[in-house]
């Protein structure tokens, strides 16, 4: 089925008939471009700043820190305040704007809020370009946060929306596959901007920001917004004559019917925040906000915005460093592929799970690795040392680009229901972007001060959530977006007891789990 997305249901909720259509793909495609843009400001932070010209002109603290020999251990020469504020302040400036992209979503649709986001793109890149001084440069990383926020709030709700229940899966993490792309075109353009002799280069690397973030805007001006969304603003026959269009079939009434009722029940609800914090939508609150926690306490973030620092911090030398970061960013493209021909096949659960075991193992030997060989005042990681590490980081990447990178926001984009939906994801995006905030702004100081440490820190959290993973977060692999509270949270052995608010008689029974996460009623078997 479509080139290998597909997957037979497991007969977790009701199939509807639906196509695979053209428009549904470009559609996918063209929203996805808020990835790309995401993507390329995560990986162009970390070349800039290992950047000399670049350090001379906005942090000459730094650049004299960073060659003055034996002024500093080697884990704390870039320890800057205002250099990790250069990285951080677009994480703080998307989490305030998710509020506004909320509303939007929900008010105005799911297009015209990524419109949005593609404006403020384009303003933050003309500003970064053209910086003369930090205040410049923070207020462009500012306008670029907000279209971060506008961004992340509506494309993942897009995607899970537009597509067909079977390749849902497949065609959200186009998201997050974007953003690899993103990353690894930021590495790209940094090894070849370092090397302009004009002092320049880093201008580049921030102007050329401009090609996702016209991608983005155009493809916001032609595509269709999701007919939940129409329905939900009370553009019923749009909403239908929209639906049918993407389906590719006349048959379309029961999952009509179906976004109507959804609709009708979201009309009922005044405050959708509030709505939020009822009872029966504890699990999928708890489950969205957990993921994004645990995603960014990876450690994944921080190899990423910082790799050429941190190959550099290691002895790589700055050529060696962006080089570095060029194969890591190339590992996680070519990782989240495998996300997305596998995720429908054999589900959420199970690609976690193995990616946590991988993730721990290789964490817990580049910290024994440069525990041994990486001293504050000396280069010498030996080559075979340097290789061994890339290599780990490469492993480490890979299983994060299969599992808690894509998935860390397809779950959540999939699990809430309409009424909640907007305001969900809002919640959702808001605490990534508190916690990538968190780590952006605290990692080279962490670094600094648990030097290979940090390491085993990440490692720590990667069993935790592994641990998590296995008792808490149910199977979401084909079951149709509408009916999880039916199909996935009212069959869980631990998270059914939220979904009856009148004291059924589901307390009090032993549950048992499935294996897949899901429970069933020991007594119902009687």
């Amino acid at each position: 089925m479509a080139g290998g997305f597909g997957a037979p249901s497991n007969g977790g909720g009701t199939v509807f008939e639906a196509k695979i259509t053209p428009i549904v793909i470009i559609s996918c495609i063209m929203a996805a471009t808020g990835g790309l843009m995401f993507g390329y400001d995560v990986g162009v932070s970390g070349g800039v700043t290992s950047m000399d010209h670049f350090l001379v002109k906005f942090f000459p603290a730094v650049y004299k820190r960073k060659h003055q020999a034996g002024i500093d251990s080697n884990y704390c020469k870039y320890d800057n305040q205002g250099l990790q504020l250069f990285t951080s302040s677009l994480y703080l400036a998307g989490l305030t704007a998710t509020f506004f992209a909320s509303y939007t979503t929900r008010k105005l649709g799911r297009r015209l809020t990524m419109l949005i986001a593609g404006f403020f793109f384009i303003g933050g890149v003309v500003l970064n370009a053209a910086a003369q001084d930090l205040a410049m440069l923070i207020i462009g990383r500012i306008l670029l946060g907000c279209g971060v926020g506008f961004a992340n709030q509506a494309v993942p709700v897009f995607l899970s929306e537009i597509a067909p229940t079977r390749i849902r899966g497949g065609l959200n993490i186009l998201f997050q596959l974007n953003v690899t792309i993103g990353i690894l075109f930021a590495n790209l353009v940094n090894y070849g901007t370092n090397k302009i002799k004009g002092g320049w280069g880093w201008r580049l690397s921030l102007g050329l920001a401009g090609i996702p973030a016209l991608l983005l805007t155009a493809g916001a001006l032609f595509v269709v917004d999701t007919p939940n969304s129409l329905i939900e603003r009370g553009y019923v026959d749009e909403g239908k004559a929209v639906l049918r269009k993407i389906r590719g079939t006349d048959n379309i009434e029961p999952e009509f019917l179906e976004i109507l009722e959804a609709s009708r029940i979201a009309k009922e609800v005044k405050h959708p925040f509030k709505n939020l914090m009822k009872r029966k939508n504890r699990p999928p609150l708890i489950i969205a906000i957990v993921m994004q926690i645990f995603q960014q306490f990876t450690g994944i973030n921080a190899i990423m915005f910082y790799a050429p620092v941190l190959f550099d911090t290691l002895g790589f030398g700055n050529d060696a460093a962006l080089y570095s970061a060029v194969i890591t960013g190339a590992v996680n493209v070519l990782s989240t592929l495998v996300s997305v021909y596998s995720v429908d096949k054999v589900g959420r659960r199970m690609l976690l799970l193995e990616a946590g075991v991988q993730m721990f193992i290789s964490q817990s030997i580049i910290a024994v690795v440069l525990g041994v060989k990486v001293k504050d005042h000396t280069n010498d990681l030996h080559k075979g040392f340097a290789i061994l590490v890339v290599v780990l980081v490469c492993t480490f990447v890979s299983s994060f680009a299969w599992s808690w990178g894509p998935l860390g926001w397809l779950i959540p984009s999939e699990t809430f229901p309409l009424e909640t939906r907007s305001a969900g994801q809002s919640i959702t995006v808001c605490v990534n972007l508190l916690f990538t905030f968190l780590i952006a702004q605290a990692f080279l100081s962490m670094l600094c001060h648990f030097k290979f440490g940090i390491f085993l820190f990440f490692s720590g959290w990667v069993l935790i959530m592994s641990i998590f993973v296995k008792f808490l977060l149910p199977e979401t692999k084909n079951v149709p977006i509408e009916e999880m509270t039916d199909q996935v949270w009212k069959k869980h052995w631990f998270w059914r007891r939220f979904m009856h608010d009148d004291g059924d008689n589901f307390h009090g029974v032993a549950a048992t789990t499935d294996g897949k996460g899901n429970g069933y009623d020991p007594a119902s078997q009687l």
